[in-house]
């Protein structure tokens, strides 16, 4: 007798389970079904931009388990958009967690060590939109707000390859969040390898104010460069 699945954890039923191409009839199209165990990977993993070990500790599987379902709901994405079909979210192998289950973003934002790049040293001075050219980052504790100010002047001075030293600049210093402007393909590469998640479109604002949306969970994580 096969042993039964065990339940992935969801943080929540979907608002919308239907997606079709505009202007297609629905009643003409093949469904293609996306699991909500699917669904909850994909937000854990493309949008919320967790490493395979953090999602899968929320979802309460293991990492392989996780992988696999990434990589089915991944698929059945494609599926949809390549070839035009209808997106149905239904079904799987899952249950909503309780109120005392949920580690939401919030939760992990207030215990992240984040690195903003900045215009200078302080929590008030500006974001600087550059992510490798930047002058610098502000390192935040966000469970103690203590901060440290990491210099990016080798980055600045280089012709090329600004943006790969600054992410291994991140990587060394042991952040797990990037607050930016804007991040080019090799760097966000560089950043994502090394498992850290990157915020962007942050600028005209300071340091503290970054911090502080941030904290409130109101900064998504990227799943792709944005120059």
């Amino acid at each position: 007798m096969p042993r039964p699945r065990k339940c992935r954890l969801v943080q929540a039923q979907p608002s919308v389970t239907c997606f079709t191409p505009l202007g297609a009839c629905a009643r003409e199209l093949e469904a293609v079904r996306l699991s909500l165990e699917g669904l909850e990977a994909l937000r854990l993993a493309d949008l919320e931009g967790l490493r395979q070990e953090q999602a899968a500790d929320r979802m309460g599987v293991s990492r392989q388990t996780f992988g696999r379902v990434l990589a089915e709901a991944r698929r059945n994405l494609a599926e949809t958009v390549v070839l035009g079909r209808m997106l149905c979210i239904e079904g799987g192998a899952y249950r909503v967690a309780a109120p005392a289950e949920r580690r939401g973003d919030q939760k992990e934002n207030e215990m992240a060590k984040i690195a903003i790049s900045s215009e200078g040293p302080t929590l008030d001075d500006l974001v600087d939109p550059r992510f490798g050219r930047a002058g610098g980052f502000v390192v935040v504790d966000s469970q103690t707000m203590e901060t440290n100010y990491l210099d990016n002047g080798a980055s600045q001075a280089r012709s090329q390859g600004a943006g790969i030293q600054a992410a291994e600049l991140m990587a060394r210093s042991g952040v797990e969040v990037v607050l930016t402007g804007f991040v080019g393909p090799k760097a966000f590469q560089a950043l994502a390898a090394a498992g850290i998640r990157i915020g962007q479109d942050l600028g005209g604002i300071s340091v503290r104010d970054a911090v502080a949306r941030f904290q409130a969970g109101q900064v998504t994580m990227a799943s792709g460069p944005n120059r």
